[in-house]
């Protein structure tokens, strides 16, 4: 019915289409709601009119409602998750709120602040999103797939309607044929995530009676490690993409080579509280033999920064050759390694992995 009416009334019956059906108004005008397929696989005629109602689309007079959001305009909220986190801005702060917000209110005339809301409706933590939101959350964040694929598709149209990588960046880096990959997932157990959401689960099926137990389960786990991602990504950065024990950059042959190193908990993420999961000063970027090194307790590092071996280490590497050119300095070096500008990791966390790993190998 929806796809007649639009061919029937033109461009003003699309935008009607898109920003309106989800909000049936009485008389004639009823439109049907918007299919979960509309989100989850858009087909190129689709996608074709929601950038157009966007083009047409202005910014609304100051205390009116505004248009509602179109599926496409969604996913992107959601990809746009990966990289910010909502719960740190509120409506005073939005406009700080990093890449690709600020991208997104300016294509599609709105105030930071309602993708921030969006992002919010999305993971659950506010009731009143629109229908299917997270349904669309829960399945696309547990499908990396599928959560890549109709993002390309959102692009490819919307560079057809001239929309550039200016006005709309390739926020995800996977328009040239990456692959969308979530950092520090390694780290994760998922026994660990499900001991870890029991409480949360039991409120949330009080609360948010309205959504499956299934769905709820799977959007939580996807929270968590779309969590996790952000806190690796941190790590990364804040570590110029480079090992803190060897100096192994990821960047090789003019590419970034994200698998190469990995950004893990200096206290782990089984043992950290929530706050402590989120933040970027307990975490280290380190290739992978020096990963499993620190967290098995071989090394440690000291609140000077300073290397330290567990016993018995040094006096093995003198008849081990393999374990030398590992372990050995080189590669390793006597002291951290930090960029200049690099936030110092937090004492308490190197307290905590020198008294309860390193002590207890």
């Amino acid at each position: 019915m929806t796809r007649y009416l639009s061919a029937a009334v033109g461009d003003f019956g699309r935008r009607l289409l898109y920003e309106c059906r989800s909000q049936p108004r009485g008389g004639k005008w009823i439109l049907a709601p918007l299919a979960i397929s509309e989100f989850l696989d858009p087909t190129p005629a689709a996608l074709a009119e929601q950038w157009t109602s966007v083009s047409a689309r202005q910014i609304p007079p100051p205390k009116t409602n505004q248009v509602n959001f179109v599926p496409s305009e969604v996913v992107l909220s959601l990809c746009a998750s990966l990289l910010v986190d909502h719960s740190r801005f509120g409506s005073g702060s939005a406009h700080r709120a990093g890449m690709p917000v600020q991208h997104l209110a300016r294509l599609f005339k709105r105030p930071p602040t309602s993708f921030i809301a969006k992002m919010a409706n999305l993971d659950g933590s506010r009731s009143n999103g629109g229908r299917h939101e997270v349904e669309v959350a829960a399945r696309m964040l547990s499908d990396s797939e599928l959560l890549q694929d109709v993002y390309l598709r959102i692009l490819r149209s919307a560079r057809q309607h001239g929309i550039d990588e200016v006005t709309l960046p390739d926020f995800l880096g996977l328009e040239h044929g990456e692959i969308l990959w979530l950092a520090g997932q390694e780290e994760l157990v998922e026994s660990e995530i499900e001991k870890s959401l029991e409480l949360t689960l039991e409120k949330w099926s009080k609360v948010r009676d309205d959504i499956p137990i299934e769905t709820t389960q799977r959007l939580l786990t996807s929270t968590v490690r779309v969590g996790q991602h952000r806190f690796a990504e941190g790590v990364l950065r804040n570590h110029q993409h480079r090992c803190v024990f060897c100096g192994l950059s990821a960047n090789i042959g003019g590419r970034r080579r994200p698998r190469l190193l990995t950004a893990s908990h200096i206290k782990p993420w089984r043992d950290s509280t929530g706050r402590e999961r989120l933040d970027h000063r307990n975490g280290f970027t380190a290739c992978p033999t020096h990963d499993v090194a620190f967290d098995t307790g071989l090394i440690t590092v000291d609140k000077e920064l300073n290397l330290h071996y567990a016993p018995g280490v040094e006096n093995e590497m003198l008849t081990e050759g393999p374990l030398r050119a590992a372990l050995g300095k080189p590669p390793l070096t006597d002291r951290l390694i930090l960029p200049d500008a690099a936030d110092r990791p937090d004492i308490a966390y190197l307290d905590w992995h020198r008294t309860q790993i390193y002590v207890a190998s």
